[in-house]
Protein backbone atom coordinates (compact mmCIF):
# COMPACT_ATOMS: atom_id res chain seq x y z
CA UNK A 1 0.00 0.00 0.00
CA UNK A 2 1.03 3.58 -0.60
CA UNK A 3 1.25 4.46 3.11
CA UNK A 4 3.56 1.51 3.78
CA UNK A 5 5.85 2.49 0.92
CA UNK A 6 5.88 6.12 2.10
CA UNK A 7 6.71 4.99 5.65
CA UNK A 8 9.64 2.88 4.48
CA UNK A 9 11.01 5.56 2.14
CA UNK A 10 10.82 8.27 4.80
CA UNK A 11 12.32 6.01 7.46
CA UNK A 12 15.28 5.35 5.20
CA UNK A 13 15.59 9.06 4.50
CA UNK A 14 15.61 9.95 8.20
CA UNK A 15 18.21 7.45 9.38
CA UNK A 16 20.91 10.09 9.43
CA UNK A 17 18.65 12.72 11.02
CA UNK A 18 19.06 12.59 14.79
CA UNK A 19 16.71 15.50 15.44
CA UNK A 20 13.76 14.19 13.49
CA UNK A 21 10.21 15.19 14.37
CA UNK A 22 8.35 12.44 16.21
CA UNK A 23 5.23 12.72 14.01
CA UNK A 24 6.97 12.58 10.61
CA UNK A 25 6.36 8.89 9.96
CA UNK A 26 2.77 9.11 11.17
CA UNK A 27 2.03 12.15 9.02
CA UNK A 28 3.58 10.47 5.98
CA UNK A 29 1.38 7.39 6.43
CA UNK A 30 -1.73 9.54 6.86
CA UNK A 31 -1.00 11.55 3.72
CA UNK A 32 -0.33 8.33 1.80
CA UNK A 33 -3.61 6.86 3.08
CA UNK A 34 -5.55 9.94 2.00
CA UNK A 35 -3.97 9.86 -1.47
CA UNK A 36 -4.71 6.15 -1.85
CA UNK A 37 -8.31 6.36 -0.66
CA UNK A 38 -8.93 9.72 -2.36
CA UNK A 39 -10.96 10.94 0.57
CA UNK A 40 -11.23 14.26 2.39
CA UNK A 41 -8.80 14.47 5.29
CA UNK A 42 -7.92 17.19 7.79
CA UNK A 43 -4.76 16.76 9.82
CA UNK A 44 -4.00 19.13 12.67
CA UNK A 45 -0.45 19.74 13.87
CA UNK A 46 0.88 21.52 16.91
CA UNK A 47 1.86 25.16 16.79
CA UNK A 48 5.47 25.59 15.73
CA UNK A 49 5.60 22.43 13.59
CA UNK A 50 5.04 24.32 10.33
CA UNK A 51 8.61 23.80 9.15
CA UNK A 52 8.78 20.08 9.96
CA UNK A 53 6.06 18.62 7.78
CA UNK A 54 7.82 19.01 4.43
CA UNK A 55 9.47 15.60 4.06
CA UNK A 56 6.49 13.76 5.55
CA UNK A 57 4.25 15.38 2.94
CA UNK A 58 6.52 15.18 -0.09
CA UNK A 59 7.61 11.54 0.17
CA UNK A 60 4.05 10.21 -0.48
CA UNK A 61 3.70 12.72 -3.33
CA UNK A 62 6.83 11.26 -4.95
CA UNK A 63 5.08 7.90 -4.97
CA UNK A 64 1.65 9.19 -6.03
CA UNK A 65 1.76 12.41 -8.04
CA UNK A 66 -0.73 11.62 -10.79
CA UNK A 67 -3.89 13.74 -10.53
CA UNK A 68 -2.48 15.41 -7.42
CA UNK A 69 -2.47 19.20 -6.99
CA UNK A 70 -0.14 20.78 -4.42
CA UNK A 71 -1.23 24.32 -3.51
CA UNK A 72 1.61 26.51 -2.18
CA UNK A 73 1.89 30.25 -1.72
CA UNK A 74 4.92 32.18 -3.03
CA UNK A 75 7.12 31.62 0.04
CA UNK A 76 6.28 27.92 0.27
CA UNK A 77 6.84 27.47 -3.45
CA UNK A 78 10.29 29.05 -3.24
CA UNK A 79 11.29 26.80 -0.37
CA UNK A 80 9.91 23.74 -2.13
CA UNK A 81 11.80 24.38 -5.39
CA UNK A 82 15.07 25.65 -3.90
CA UNK A 83 15.42 23.45 -0.81
CA UNK A 84 13.01 20.55 -0.38
CA UNK A 85 12.88 19.20 -3.94
CA UNK A 86 16.71 19.19 -4.37
CA UNK A 87 16.88 17.34 -1.04
CA UNK A 88 14.59 14.67 -2.46
CA UNK A 89 16.62 14.42 -5.65
CA UNK A 90 19.79 13.85 -3.61
CA UNK A 91 18.03 10.83 -2.09
CA UNK A 92 17.02 9.48 -5.53
CA UNK A 93 13.37 10.45 -5.04
CA UNK A 94 12.09 11.90 -8.31
CA UNK A 95 9.23 14.38 -8.28
CA UNK A 96 8.23 15.93 -11.58
CA UNK A 97 6.42 19.26 -11.20
CA UNK A 98 4.00 20.97 -13.59
CA UNK A 99 3.31 24.69 -13.00
CA UNK A 100 0.94 25.70 -15.81
CA UNK A 101 -2.74 26.47 -15.16
CA UNK A 102 -3.46 23.72 -17.70
CA UNK A 103 -3.38 20.19 -16.21
CA UNK A 104 -0.35 17.98 -16.85
CA UNK A 105 -0.73 15.17 -19.36
CA UNK A 106 1.69 12.87 -17.55
CA UNK A 107 2.32 11.80 -13.96
CA UNK A 108 3.76 15.10 -12.80
CA UNK A 109 2.69 16.79 -9.59
CA UNK A 110 0.51 19.78 -10.48
CA UNK A 111 2.01 22.73 -8.57
CA UNK A 112 -0.31 25.74 -8.22
CA UNK A 113 -0.40 28.98 -6.26
CA UNK A 114 -3.77 30.01 -4.73
CA UNK A 115 -4.19 32.51 -7.59
CA UNK A 116 -3.49 29.82 -10.20
CA UNK A 117 -5.88 27.47 -8.41
CA UNK A 118 -8.70 30.02 -8.71
CA UNK A 119 -7.89 30.65 -12.40
CA UNK A 120 -7.77 26.93 -13.22
CA UNK A 121 -11.08 26.41 -11.42
CA UNK A 122 -12.82 29.28 -13.20
CA UNK A 123 -11.54 28.10 -16.62
CA UNK A 124 -12.67 24.53 -15.96
CA UNK A 125 -9.15 23.05 -16.08
CA UNK A 126 -9.45 21.22 -12.75
CA UNK A 127 -10.58 17.63 -13.17
CA UNK A 128 -13.09 15.96 -10.84
CA UNK A 129 -10.53 13.42 -9.63
CA UNK A 130 -7.74 15.93 -8.95
CA UNK A 131 -6.68 15.52 -5.31
CA UNK A 132 -5.98 18.90 -3.68
CA UNK A 133 -3.16 18.90 -1.10
CA UNK A 134 -2.94 22.11 0.94
CA UNK A 135 -0.40 22.58 3.77
CA UNK A 136 -0.82 25.41 6.29
CA UNK A 137 -4.53 25.35 5.52
CA UNK A 138 -5.28 27.66 8.44
CA UNK A 139 -4.27 30.44 6.01
CA UNK A 140 -6.32 29.07 3.11
CA UNK A 141 -9.24 31.51 3.39
CA UNK A 142 -6.96 34.56 3.59
CA UNK A 143 -4.84 33.39 0.66
CA UNK A 144 -7.88 32.65 -1.51
CA UNK A 145 -9.37 36.01 -0.57
CA UNK A 146 -6.22 37.71 -1.85
CA UNK A 147 -6.25 35.57 -5.00
CA UNK A 148 -9.88 36.44 -5.74
CA UNK A 149 -9.46 40.18 -5.13
CA UNK A 150 -10.59 42.55 -7.88
CA UNK A 151 -8.84 45.92 -8.21
CA UNK A 152 -10.17 48.81 -10.26
CA UNK A 153 -7.97 51.81 -11.10
CA UNK A 154 -8.55 55.02 -13.07
CA UNK A 155 -7.46 53.37 -16.32
CA UNK A 156 -10.18 50.70 -15.97
CA UNK A 157 -12.89 53.37 -15.83
CA UNK A 158 -11.48 54.91 -19.01
CA UNK A 159 -11.30 51.52 -20.75
CA UNK A 160 -14.96 50.84 -19.93
CA UNK A 161 -16.02 54.31 -21.11
CA UNK A 162 -14.06 53.82 -24.35
CA UNK A 163 -15.61 50.39 -24.96
CA UNK A 164 -19.18 51.67 -24.40
CA UNK A 165 -19.50 55.35 -25.40
CA UNK A 166 -23.26 55.33 -24.83
CA UNK A 167 -22.74 54.93 -21.09
CA UNK A 168 -19.78 57.32 -20.96
CA UNK A 169 -21.61 60.20 -19.28
CA UNK A 170 -23.18 57.92 -16.70
CA UNK A 171 -19.77 56.47 -15.83
CA UNK A 172 -18.22 59.93 -15.53
CA UNK A 173 -21.04 61.11 -13.25
CA UNK A 174 -20.74 58.01 -11.05
CA UNK A 175 -16.95 58.25 -10.81
CA UNK A 176 -17.12 61.94 -9.97
CA UNK A 177 -19.77 61.40 -7.29
CA UNK A 178 -17.77 58.59 -5.66
CA UNK A 179 -14.58 60.67 -5.80
CA UNK A 180 -16.22 63.56 -3.98
CA UNK A 181 -17.60 61.27 -1.29
CA UNK A 182 -14.26 59.51 -0.72
CA UNK A 183 -12.00 62.56 -0.62
CA UNK A 184 -14.45 64.34 1.68
CA UNK A 185 -14.11 61.47 4.18
CA UNK A 186 -10.40 60.67 3.84
CA UNK A 187 -7.71 63.14 4.76
CA UNK A 188 -4.59 60.96 4.97
CA UNK A 189 -2.55 59.65 2.04
CA UNK A 190 -3.02 55.94 1.32
CA UNK A 191 -5.88 55.56 3.81
CA UNK A 192 -8.36 52.75 3.16
CA UNK A 193 -12.02 53.80 3.21
CA UNK A 194 -15.06 51.55 2.96
CA UNK A 195 -16.91 52.17 -0.28
CA UNK A 196 -20.57 53.22 -0.07
CA UNK A 197 -22.96 50.27 -0.44
CA UNK A 198 -24.56 52.05 -3.37
CA UNK A 199 -21.29 52.01 -5.38
CA UNK A 200 -21.40 48.35 -6.32
CA UNK A 201 -25.14 48.49 -7.01
CA UNK A 202 -24.75 51.53 -9.27
CA UNK A 203 -21.92 49.93 -11.25
CA UNK A 204 -23.86 46.70 -11.68
CA UNK A 205 -26.87 48.66 -12.98
CA UNK A 206 -24.63 50.34 -15.57
CA UNK A 207 -23.03 47.04 -16.57
CA UNK A 208 -26.46 45.60 -17.33
CA UNK A 209 -26.74 48.19 -20.10
CA UNK A 210 -23.36 47.31 -21.64
CA UNK A 211 -23.55 43.52 -21.87
CA UNK A 212 -20.24 41.66 -21.71
CA UNK A 213 -17.72 44.03 -20.09
CA UNK A 214 -13.90 43.90 -20.26
CA UNK A 215 -11.78 42.60 -17.38
CA UNK A 216 -12.03 43.14 -14.48
CA UNK A 217 -15.52 44.71 -14.73
CA UNK A 218 -17.23 41.45 -15.66
CA UNK A 219 -16.50 40.06 -12.16
CA UNK A 220 -18.62 42.77 -10.55
CA UNK A 221 -21.80 41.50 -12.20
CA UNK A 222 -21.96 38.48 -9.86
CA UNK A 223 -20.86 40.19 -6.63
CA UNK A 224 -23.27 40.76 -3.75
CA UNK A 225 -23.08 43.77 -1.44
CA UNK A 226 -23.44 41.49 1.61
CA UNK A 227 -20.87 38.91 0.48
CA UNK A 228 -18.00 41.13 -0.75
CA UNK A 229 -15.95 43.74 1.11
CA UNK A 230 -15.33 46.93 -0.86
CA UNK A 231 -12.88 49.73 -0.09
CA UNK A 232 -10.82 52.48 -1.71
CA UNK A 233 -7.23 53.62 -1.24
CA UNK A 234 -6.79 57.34 -1.83
CA UNK A 235 -4.00 59.04 -3.77
CA UNK A 236 -4.23 62.72 -2.82
CA UNK A 237 -1.27 63.71 -5.00
CA UNK A 238 -3.03 62.72 -8.22
CA UNK A 239 -6.60 62.96 -6.88
CA UNK A 240 -7.20 59.35 -7.83
CA UNK A 241 -8.31 56.25 -5.95
CA UNK A 242 -8.07 52.50 -6.30
CA UNK A 243 -11.13 50.35 -5.68
CA UNK A 244 -10.54 46.90 -4.14
CA UNK A 245 -13.14 44.16 -3.67
CA UNK A 246 -12.61 40.90 -1.81
CA UNK A 247 -15.03 38.11 -0.85
CA UNK A 248 -15.91 37.92 2.84
CA UNK A 249 -15.94 34.12 2.83
CA UNK A 250 -14.06 32.93 -0.28
CA UNK A 251 -14.72 29.26 0.44
CA UNK A 252 -18.45 29.94 0.18
CA UNK A 253 -17.97 31.62 -3.20
CA UNK A 254 -16.06 28.62 -4.60
CA UNK A 255 -17.82 25.89 -2.61
CA UNK A 256 -17.98 23.56 -5.62
CA UNK A 257 -14.18 23.56 -5.87
CA UNK A 258 -13.97 21.42 -2.72
CA UNK A 259 -17.41 19.84 -2.59
CA UNK A 260 -16.84 16.72 -4.69
CA UNK A 261 -13.06 16.55 -5.09
CA UNK A 262 -10.74 14.67 -2.71
CA UNK A 263 -8.49 16.87 -0.59
CA UNK A 264 -5.94 16.74 2.19
CA UNK A 265 -5.61 19.76 4.47
CA UNK A 266 -2.76 20.14 6.95
CA UNK A 267 -3.56 22.72 9.63
CA UNK A 268 -1.35 24.32 12.19
CA UNK A 269 -2.73 24.80 15.68
CA UNK A 270 -5.63 27.22 15.42
CA UNK A 271 -6.64 25.91 11.99
CA UNK A 272 -9.67 24.03 13.34
CA UNK A 273 -10.48 26.97 15.58
CA UNK A 274 -11.71 28.88 12.52
CA UNK A 275 -13.30 25.95 10.70
CA UNK A 276 -16.15 28.05 9.32
CA UNK A 277 -13.84 30.38 7.45
CA UNK A 278 -10.61 28.45 6.91
CA UNK A 279 -11.76 25.00 5.80
CA UNK A 280 -13.90 23.80 2.89
CA UNK A 281 -17.44 22.65 3.46
CA UNK A 282 -17.86 18.92 3.88
CA UNK A 283 -19.43 16.71 1.26
CA UNK A 284 -21.81 13.85 2.07
CA UNK A 285 -18.97 11.47 2.85
CA UNK A 286 -17.57 11.84 6.37
CA UNK A 287 -14.41 13.90 6.56
CA UNK A 288 -11.45 12.20 8.23
CA UNK A 289 -10.16 14.40 11.06
CA UNK A 290 -6.84 13.52 12.64
CA UNK A 291 -5.20 15.35 15.53
CA UNK A 292 -1.39 15.10 15.62
CA UNK A 293 -0.92 17.84 18.17
CA UNK A 294 1.66 17.09 20.81
CA UNK A 295 0.49 16.93 24.42
CA UNK A 296 1.05 20.12 26.42
CA UNK A 297 4.52 20.47 27.85
CA UNK A 298 4.68 19.92 31.59
CA UNK A 299 6.74 23.11 31.92
CA UNK A 300 4.29 26.05 32.05
CA UNK A 301 5.18 29.22 30.21
CA UNK A 302 5.80 32.19 32.57
CA UNK A 303 3.36 35.03 31.85
CA UNK A 304 3.77 38.56 33.14
CA UNK A 305 0.38 40.30 32.96
CA UNK A 306 -0.13 42.86 35.74
CA UNK A 307 -3.72 43.09 36.93
CA UNK A 308 -3.96 46.88 36.82
CA UNK A 309 -2.95 48.14 33.40
CA UNK A 310 -4.36 51.01 31.34
CA UNK A 311 -6.39 50.22 28.25
CA UNK A 312 -4.79 50.81 24.81
CA UNK A 313 -7.17 53.69 24.03
CA UNK A 314 -6.14 55.76 27.06
CA UNK A 315 -3.69 58.67 27.00
CA UNK A 316 -1.29 57.09 29.49
CA UNK A 317 -1.02 53.77 27.67
CA UNK A 318 2.01 54.73 25.52
CA UNK A 319 4.04 55.87 28.54
CA UNK A 320 2.95 52.77 30.50
CA UNK A 321 4.07 50.56 27.61
CA UNK A 322 7.46 52.27 27.40
CA UNK A 323 8.06 51.96 31.14
CA UNK A 324 7.13 48.27 31.21
CA UNK A 325 9.24 47.48 28.12
CA UNK A 326 12.28 49.11 29.73
CA UNK A 327 11.88 46.94 32.83
CA UNK A 328 11.34 43.79 30.77
CA UNK A 329 14.32 44.38 28.48
CA UNK A 330 16.75 45.42 31.20
CA UNK A 331 19.22 42.66 31.99
CA UNK A 332 17.91 40.14 29.42
CA UNK A 333 20.65 38.37 27.46
CA UNK A 334 18.46 36.92 24.69
CA UNK A 335 16.21 38.18 21.92
CA UNK A 336 13.16 40.28 22.81
CA UNK A 337 10.28 40.76 20.38
CA UNK A 338 7.70 43.51 20.95
CA UNK A 339 4.45 42.91 19.03
CA UNK A 340 1.66 45.30 18.02
CA UNK A 341 -0.36 45.98 14.87
CA UNK A 342 -0.23 49.75 15.30
CA UNK A 343 2.36 51.43 13.07
CA UNK A 344 2.44 54.76 14.89
CA UNK A 345 2.72 53.12 18.31
CA UNK A 346 5.52 50.81 17.15
CA UNK A 347 7.52 53.63 15.57
CA UNK A 348 7.27 55.75 18.69
CA UNK A 349 8.14 52.84 20.98
CA UNK A 350 11.11 51.73 18.84
CA UNK A 351 12.46 55.28 18.75
CA UNK A 352 12.22 55.73 22.53
CA UNK A 353 13.72 52.31 23.26
CA UNK A 354 16.57 52.96 20.83
CA UNK A 355 17.36 56.18 22.69
CA UNK A 356 18.02 54.05 25.78
CA UNK A 357 19.29 50.72 24.43
CA UNK A 358 20.99 51.88 21.24
CA UNK A 359 21.42 49.93 18.01
CA UNK A 360 20.22 46.68 19.52
CA UNK A 361 16.66 47.99 18.94
CA UNK A 362 15.26 47.52 15.42
CA UNK A 363 11.92 48.12 13.71
CA UNK A 364 10.59 45.40 11.40
CA UNK A 365 14.01 43.87 10.75
CA UNK A 366 16.28 41.27 12.31
CA UNK A 367 19.00 42.28 14.76
CA UNK A 368 22.53 40.84 14.67
CA UNK A 369 23.02 41.25 18.42
CA UNK A 370 22.16 38.31 20.71
CA UNK A 371 20.24 40.61 23.08
CA UNK A 372 18.46 42.43 20.28
CA UNK A 373 15.03 44.01 20.58
CA UNK A 374 12.74 43.73 17.53
CA UNK A 375 9.65 45.96 17.46
CA UNK A 376 7.33 44.60 14.83
CA UNK A 377 3.86 43.51 13.76
CA UNK A 378 2.34 40.09 14.34
CA UNK A 379 2.40 39.28 10.62
CA UNK A 380 6.13 40.14 10.32
CA UNK A 381 6.94 37.95 13.30
CA UNK A 382 4.91 35.02 11.98
CA UNK A 383 6.61 35.30 8.58
CA UNK A 384 10.20 35.59 9.86
CA UNK A 385 9.90 33.46 12.99
CA UNK A 386 11.47 30.33 11.42
CA UNK A 387 14.64 32.21 10.40
CA UNK A 388 15.19 34.07 13.68
CA UNK A 389 16.72 32.81 16.95
CA UNK A 390 14.24 31.53 19.51
CA UNK A 391 13.26 34.54 21.63
CA UNK A 392 14.05 35.01 25.29
CA UNK A 393 10.77 36.87 25.70
CA UNK A 394 7.79 38.13 23.73
CA UNK A 395 6.14 41.38 24.75
CA UNK A 396 2.54 41.71 23.62
CA UNK A 397 1.99 45.45 23.39
CA UNK A 398 -1.36 44.88 21.68
CA UNK A 399 -3.20 41.60 21.26
CA UNK A 400 -3.68 40.65 17.56
CA UNK A 401 -7.35 41.66 17.54
CA UNK A 402 -8.38 43.01 14.14
CA UNK A 403 -9.44 46.65 14.08
CA UNK A 404 -12.90 47.68 12.95
CA UNK A 405 -11.19 50.48 11.01
CA UNK A 406 -10.06 47.81 8.55
CA UNK A 407 -12.75 47.73 5.81
CA UNK A 408 -12.58 43.96 5.41
CA UNK A 409 -13.01 43.36 9.14
CA UNK A 410 -15.79 45.94 9.31
CA UNK A 411 -17.65 44.25 6.46
CA UNK A 412 -17.37 40.81 8.07
CA UNK A 413 -18.57 42.18 11.41
CA UNK A 414 -21.49 43.92 9.71
CA UNK A 415 -22.73 40.59 8.33
CA UNK A 416 -22.54 38.93 11.76
CA UNK A 417 -24.42 41.84 13.32
CA UNK A 418 -27.22 41.40 10.79
CA UNK A 419 -27.39 37.73 11.79
CA UNK A 420 -27.65 38.67 15.46
CA UNK A 421 -24.42 36.88 16.36
CA UNK A 422 -21.73 37.81 18.88
CA UNK A 423 -19.28 39.18 16.32
CA UNK A 424 -16.42 39.57 18.79
CA UNK A 425 -16.49 36.05 20.24
CA UNK A 426 -17.48 34.41 16.94
CA UNK A 427 -14.95 36.19 14.74
CA UNK A 428 -12.38 38.59 16.22
CA UNK A 429 -11.42 36.61 19.32
CA UNK A 430 -11.01 33.19 17.62
CA UNK A 431 -8.92 34.73 14.85
CA UNK A 432 -6.77 36.56 17.41
CA UNK A 433 -6.14 33.31 19.31
CA UNK A 434 -5.31 31.55 16.04
CA UNK A 435 -2.48 34.08 15.63
CA UNK A 436 -1.41 34.18 19.28
CA UNK A 437 -0.96 30.43 19.81
CA UNK A 438 1.58 29.77 17.01
CA UNK A 439 3.25 33.14 17.65
CA UNK A 440 4.31 32.11 21.17
CA UNK A 441 5.23 28.53 20.26
CA UNK A 442 9.01 29.28 20.24
CA UNK A 443 8.80 30.31 23.91
CA UNK A 444 7.79 26.80 24.90
CA UNK A 445 10.94 25.46 23.26
CA UNK A 446 13.29 28.16 24.56
CA UNK A 447 11.86 28.43 28.06
CA UNK A 448 11.30 32.16 27.56
CA UNK A 449 8.59 34.30 29.06
CA UNK A 450 5.54 36.10 27.71
CA UNK A 451 4.52 39.59 28.79
CA UNK A 452 0.97 40.78 28.02
CA UNK A 453 0.76 44.55 28.43
CA UNK A 454 -2.64 44.93 26.75
CA UNK A 455 -4.89 45.91 29.66
CA UNK A 456 -7.96 44.39 28.02
CA UNK A 457 -6.82 40.87 28.89
CA UNK A 458 -7.44 41.60 32.59
CA UNK A 459 -10.38 44.03 32.37
CA UNK A 460 -12.57 42.27 29.79
CA UNK A 461 -14.60 39.13 30.41
CA UNK A 462 -13.11 37.45 27.35
CA UNK A 463 -9.60 37.73 28.81
CA UNK A 464 -10.12 34.43 30.60
CA UNK A 465 -10.45 32.70 27.23
CA UNK A 466 -7.06 34.07 26.25
CA UNK A 467 -5.44 32.61 29.35
CA UNK A 468 -7.20 29.28 28.81
CA UNK A 469 -5.81 29.10 25.26
CA UNK A 470 -2.29 29.67 26.64
CA UNK A 471 -2.37 26.73 29.07
CA UNK A 472 -0.17 25.56 30.67
CA UNK A 473 1.22 28.79 32.12
CA UNK A 474 2.36 30.21 35.43
CA UNK A 475 1.87 33.74 36.69
CA UNK A 476 4.96 35.92 36.96
CA UNK A 477 4.03 38.34 39.72
CA UNK A 478 7.14 40.53 39.69
CA UNK A 479 10.16 41.08 37.51
CA UNK A 480 13.53 39.97 38.83
CA UNK A 481 16.87 40.83 37.16
CA UNK A 482 18.74 37.81 35.81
Amino acid sequence: MLEVQAHQQLKHLLRADAGQWEHQLTLSRLVGRSLRRRDQTRIQLSAGSNERWWLALLVPLCLQSRHTVLVLDAAQRQRFLSLERPRLLESDLRLGCWSSIHPPTGDQLWLLTPSQLITAYRLGHLRDDDHLVIPEAEHLAARLREAMAVQLEARHWEELRTAFPATGQGLLDLHERLSRQLFARGSSQGRQLSMPDSALTSVRDLLQLTGQAPEPWNHLATMGVDTWASWARLDHEHLQWQWTLQPLEPLEVIRDLFKHRPWTLIHGDGGFRRASSSAPADRDDPVVRIDLREPPRSEPIPIYAPRRQPLPNTEIYASHLLDQCRRLILGRSGLTVVLADDTALLQRLASELAAEFGSRVTLDRACDKPNGVICTTWSWWMTHQPTLPEPDQLITALLPIASLEDPLTAARVKVLKKQGRDWFRDLLLPEALAILIPAIAPLRRSGGRLAILDGRVRSRSWGEQVFQALEPWSSLQRLRPD
